[in-house]
């Protein structure tokens, strides 16, 4: 059978997605999706609203169709979120009629579990919450849209990583994976981590999203926001704290190609108001989005390889 292409337009000619590299990445995920129903007790998917974790959903849903998602979503909120995501990820999950934990950060400050950090960030302070969560619930398999592409330490986990009881990821006791043989087995206490999108990529990601016609949160498309320049990354005020004295807000055409902690996500300028401008202009990117607005990331050389040894998702 030959194989179809999605064509986009850029300054440097048209970018071609073959549909059958799509169709094998769809079917390694839905693959993956049911491997874990059939060899874990009580799973559940990490969900955002953002990007990655909507169309980990939307394969979960065409994974099980036409039966219900047999899983719950949880979503470790720091507070700090895009209004404009949080709203939409109420809207998807009352839509498909799902089952959503919300562990919110700011309980576990309020009863001094945690301690707010001098740099306003709360990104740091997701693990207590979601490895509280994981224990409460007893969940054994916390599914999550890490792509290897993102980030170097990323790059180094296999599809089923598995967490010691303290929730911590230990790189050497990773198992091969080979022939796509998935090994779930774990310890009483222990749990898997699952990514379905390590083969991924940030365009393979858009690719998908244009042809499976998948809503998105509007930041990801360009629009005016008042942004404020630190570091060489433009973020939005809001609750989290900023602008500082000496830093000014702006009215920019931006997006956003990562969602989090408003604290350390950066805006990029952009005019791509589409998806089919937005492939373009990732195309045409050197930088990851992890590496182009995420502040947490450069907080040292391995800031996510420490944190994802802690228990980070």
């Amino acid at each position: 059978m030959a194989e179809t292409l999605a064509v986009a337009d850029n300054d440097n000619g048209p970018i071609l997605q073959a549909d059958g590299a799509l169709d094998a990445l769809e079917s390694e995920a839905i693959h993956i999706f049911r491997e874990v129903a059939g060899e874990f007790d009580r799973p559940v998917i990490l969900f955002s609203g953002g990007k990655d974790s909507t169309l980990l959903l939307h394969l979960a849903i065409k994974a099980f169709w036409p039966a219900p998602v047999p899983f719950a979503l949880l979503h470790v909120d720091t507070g700090h979120n895009f209004p404009e995501v949080i709203e939409f990820r109420d809207k998807v999950v009352a839509e498909h009629g799902l089952r959503l934990e919300v562990a919110a950060v700011q309980d576990w400050i309020d009863d001094g579990r945690l301690t707010e950090r001098p740099d306003g960030t709360r990104n740091p302070l997701q693990t207590v919450p979601l490895l509280d969560s994981i224990t409460t619930h007893k969940f054994d398999a916390v599914f999550g849209g890490g792509r290897r592409d993102e980030e170097r330490a990323r790059a180094k986990e296999r599809i089923f990583s598995l967490r010691n009881a303290f929730g911590q990821w230990e790189p050497r006791r990773q198992r091969p994976e080979l022939w796509n043989l998935y090994n779930g087995r774990h310890r009483p206490g222990e749990h898997v981590r699952v990514f379905p999108l390590s083969n991924w990529t940030e365009l393979d990601v858009w690719h998908y999203i244009e042809r499976e016609n998948i809503e998105l949160p509007a930041i990801y498309y360009a629009h005016q926001r008042e942004v404020y320049l630190r570091d060489g990354m433009w973020l939005a005020e809001g609750p989290w704290g900023g602008p500082r004295d000496n830093e000014a807000l702006i009215s920019k055409t931006v997006r956003y190609r990562t969602v989090g902690d408003g604290s350390c996500t950066g805006a990029v300028e952009s005019t791509a108001a589409t998806i089919a401008e937005v492939i373009a202009e990732v195309a045409a990117s050197r930088l990851t989005e992890r590496g182009a607005t995420r502040a947490d990331d450069r907080m040292s050389e391995a800031a996510m390889e420490d944190r994802k040894r802690e228990g980070y998702f």
